[in-house]
Formats: structure tokens, C-alpha cells, sequence
């Protein structure tokens, strides 16, 4: 059985690669200044009306390799994307649409992680086009990253189930560019931290921070 968010449906498009290992997979649309768009894999409509900084659920996506292009929602010329890629099997992962029109791509982040029952992952991505090196630290100082560029994936580190405040600095400077307040850790869970937006710009820098796949996912 395979889901289909946002109306992702054509059936035989699924049911001709099922002998292939499936991953689970998301989607977010990073990309600051693209319109609402639908994706389609190998010319099928798989994602439907996603905006700026919506993620979708995961879904099954069998391994492969796929032509994806993007275009704005409701209309099928002219995409603000065509590109190739390949899936491979037995992952779970995320992949975001980023950077500024016209020049949009896709970038792929593991969101594959060993969780220890009494503690939280965390990890870091920086897809934020405009914004230099940044250091992301605790609200008392202490670097949890440093030296992250743009589209730079962290590892994931270790951390006490906490209510955090972190602060993002360009790298070696004291100046804060961004405070995120409140942000509750669970036990037992990994987190991808992601910076989007633009600096100074419009929309602004922000941060999302969903629960990973790796969280819930064959558990």
C-alpha cells in the first residue's frame, strides 16, 4: 500500500516500480519566493499545492531513479525546476526545494538516526540562500554547531530532553541574528533543526523544527 499526500495519485505509477525496496521520504518547500507549487515524478503528480516552509507527511517512494519537475500550482509549463534523481533504497529522508528563483533545486538530508530511549538527537541544516556561516549556540553560550554553510548538514549530537533557547551567529562573531525561544526536546526522539528564510530579506530567517521519521518510523 502506498500513501499519497496531496493527492499523489496515479496508481499505475506506483504499482510499476513495486518490486522495488521503498524509503520513506518527506518534502519541504525552502525555497523563499516560490509560489505554491505541485511536483511531479517522472511527469505523475505526486505532491499537490505545497507553500514556503510546509513539510509533507513521509510516504513511500519505491528506489530508483526519477525526473522531478516542479512547477507552480495549477499549471504544467514552464517549470521553475527539471532535474534528475535517484532514490535509493531503504532510507528515510527529507527533501527540500530550495534556494531563490529562478535558480531552485533539491537537496537531499538523512533523517536516519539511533535514538538512546533517555535522550534527544538533534541535528542541524542551513538553507537559508543569503545568510553567511553561522555558529548555533545555547542562549548561556555554549556552541551546539559551528562553521555551518549554506547546505551544510550537521551530524547529530546527543542532548539532555530539555526546553532549549538557541541563538544563530555568524560564525566567530558575538552578534545574534536569530533567537528561538521555548523549543521543548522530548526523550526518546531526533529533530532536524532547519534554518530558511532570507537575512534582512523577505521572508526573514527562521528556523523549523520537525520530528524526524527516524523518530516513529519502524519503531
Amino acid at each position: 500500500m502506498f500513501y499519497c499526500p496531496y493527492e499523489i495519485c496515479d496508481p499505475y505509477f506506483y504499482r510499476q516500480q513495486q518490486l522495488q525496496p521503498n524509503s520513506f521520504v518527506r518534502v519541504l518547500h525552502a525555497a523563499p519566493g516560490a509560489p505554491i507549487v505541485d511536483i511531479y515524478a517522472n511527469d505523475n503528480l505526486i505532491i499537490k499545492r505545497i507553500r514556503y516552509q510546509q513539510f509533507t507527511p513521509y510516504f513511500q517512494l519505491p528506489a530508483g531513479r526519477y525526473n522531478i519537475k516542479i512547477y507552480p500550482s495549477g499549471t504544467k509549463i514552464n517549470p521553475i525546476l527539471n532535474s534528475e534523481v535517484n532514490i535509493p533504497s531503504n532510507m528515510i529522508f527529507t527533501v527540500a526545494a530550495i534556494g531563490n528563483l529562478p535558480n531552485i533545486e533539491l537537496y537531499a538530508v538523512p533523517d536516519v538516526a539511533t535514538i538512546n530511549q533517555s535522550k534527544t538527537l538533534i541535528k542541524f541544516v542551513h538553507l537559508s540562500p543569503n545568510t553567511p556561516n553561522i555558529d548555533i549556540a545555547l542562549s548561556n553560550g555554549t556552541k551546539l554547531f559551528g562553521d555551518i554553510g549554506y547546505k551544510d548538514t550537521t551530524n547529530y549530537i546527543t542532548v539532555n530532553p530539555s526546553t532549549y533557547t538557541i541563538q544563530a551567529r555568524p560564525t566567530g562573531a558575538q552578534n545574534v541574528i536569530l533567537t528561538v525561544p521555548n523549543i521543548r526536546l522530548k526523550p526518546n526522539r531526533s529533530y532536524t533543526i532547519y534554518i530558511v528564510g532570507l537575512t534582512g530579506g523577505d521572508p526573514l530567517i527562521q528556523v523549523l523544527i520537525p520530528l524526524d521519521g527516524s523518530s516513529y518510523i519502524g519503531r
